[in-house]
C-alpha cells in the first residue's frame, strides 16, 4: 500500500511547552522494526500531518518518544516527496557543499507564526524504514530544510531555539493570538477524516 493513501487516525499535535518536545527521543530498536504498532504509528503520523496541513511531523509531535519522522510535501521545484525515516542522522556536509539560506519556517507545534531561519540548502539523512531497511534521503531547498527541522525535533529542539530571545518571545505572543483558529481548523479537518 502506498504511503500516500488515506489511512491512519489523526492524533493531537503536541504544542510548545509540552515536555516531550524538549527531550531527545529514544532510538528505534529491533523490537520496533516490522511491528504492527510501528506501522500504525507511521500511518497515524501521515494522517496527523495531513489534517494539520503540514509538510512533515516528528513522533514527539504526536506524543511518542521515538526517533521517527514522516514527510509528504512538494519541494521548490514542485516535486512531491513522501516517506518516513527512523533513527535519522544528518550527514556532515563538506564546507564547499554548505550554503546557508535564510527562509521562512513554521512548525505544527507552534501553530500560526513563521520566522526566517538559516539552514543549509542541501541535507542528507541516513536511517531506516519501518521494516529496518537502510534508507538514504537527500533533499535540496525546502525539502532539505524539512529534513533538518524534523531531525532537530528528535533532539528536543524547535526552530524557536534558532531565534534571538526577543524574536522567540514575539513568536510565542503571535502564536497565542493565532492558536485557537489554527487548532479549530485542524479539528474540523480531523472530523472530516
Amino acid at each position: 500500500m502506498a504511503e500516500t493513501e488515506r489511512r491512519g487516525t489523526p492524533r493531537p499535535v503536541t504544542l510548545v511547552g509540552e515536555e516531550i518536545l524538549r527531550r531527545r527521543c529514544r532510538p528505534a530498536g529491533a523490537a520496533d522494526f516490522g511491528s504492527a504498532e510501528l506501522a500504525a504509528l507511521v500511518d497515524d503520523m501521515f494522517a496527523t500531518n495531513s489534517v494539520a496541513e503540514g509538510a512533515a511531523i516528528a513522533a514527539n509531535q504526536v506524543g511518542v518518544d521515538l526517533r521517527l519522522f514522516v514527510w509528504d510535501m512538494d519541494d521548490d521545484w514542485g516535486v512531491r516527496h513522501v516517506g518516513h525515516v527512523l533513527n535519522p542522522v544528518l550527514d556532515e556536509l563538506p564546507p564547499g557543499e554548505r550554503r546557508l539560506v535564510e527562509e521562512c519556517e513554521g512548525c505544527l507545534s507552534v501553530p500560526g507564526p513563521q520566522r526566517v531561519v538559516a539552514r543549509t540548502d542541501r541535507a542528507v539523512v541516513r536511517g531506516f524504514d519501518k521494516d529496518g531497511e537502510p534508507v538514504v534521503v537527500e533533499g535540496r531547498g525546502y525539502f532539505a530544510r524539512c529534513l533538518q527541522h524534523e531531525t532537530d525535533h528528535l533532539h528536543g529542539r524547535l526552530y524557536l531555539d534558532r531565534l534571538a530571545r526577543r524574536e522567540r518571545r514575539d513568536v510565542l505572543r503571535e502564536m497565542e493570538e493565532l492558536r485557537d483558529g489554527v487548532l479549530a481548523r485542524r479539528a474540523r479537518r480531523a472530523g472530516a477524516w
